[in-house]
This record gives C-alpha cells, structure tokens and sequence, in this order.
C-alpha cells in the first residue's frame, strides 16, 4: 500500500507560482512512476507531469516550460513548480503514484488539493 497526501494549493493571480508537494508513505520501494493529474470542474482528469524511479520526466505540452515535476528521495517527495500561471491552470491537482505488488502494478491517488488562478 501507497499514501499520498498533497500539498501546496491556493489562491494565486495570474503569472504567479505555486509548488505543489506529493508526500508518500508506506511501501514506497514499489513505486515505479508518480505522476500529477488535473481536473477542472466538468472535465476529464488530465496528466500533468510524470516522473519515473530512473528520474526520467514527460511533462504535457500544455504546461512545458512553465511547469517542472521534480523528487526529493530522501523526503520521499514529489513536487510540481508551477511558474508563470493562468487562469486556465485553474483545477483540483492529483497526485498519483503506479506501485507494483506482487504480479500487479496498482494506481494510488493522493486527495487532491486545489489551485485557483485569478486573472
């Protein structure tokens, strides 16, 4: 078992940052990728930002080059940078973690926390 909690969402006007933290806990040798998740009120979850257990990272077009997924393994954390922000950034922010237990990988997902964009 995986446990995600968020953290770092809020009120920000446009062009502002904000950087989202993942803590996990739990068995987190398994994990083998985590990833953040957006949701809009109406829409469809959309990927964020990857990053593997190689560190490898994909971010969405949407956000590259304003936004950066990073680690602290010792802190057993990943945080999402988020620069030069706009309205349309505006959703409720997941944190997902891709485990392997046994012969199967799982999905974890953190509570979500919300970021707000005022233009």
């Amino acid at each position: 078992q995986v446990q995600l909690v968020e953290s770092g969402g809020g009120l920000v006007q446009a062009g502002g940052s904000l950087r989202l933290s993942c803590a996990a806990s739990g068995s987190i040798f398994s994990i083998r990728r985590m990833c953040w998740f957006r949701q809009a009120p109406g829409t469809t979850p959309d990927l964020v930002a990857t990053i593997t257990s190689g560190g490898s990272t994909v971010t969405a077009t949407s956000v590259k080059g304003r936004f950066t997924i990073s680690r602290d393994n010792a802190k057993n954390t990943v945080y999402l940078q988020m620069n030069s922000l706009r309205p349309e950034d505006t959703a409720l922010y997941y944190c997902n973690a891709l485990a392997n237990r046994g012969a199967r990988d799982y999905d974890y997902w953190g509570q979500g926390t919300q970021v707000t964009v005022s233009s």
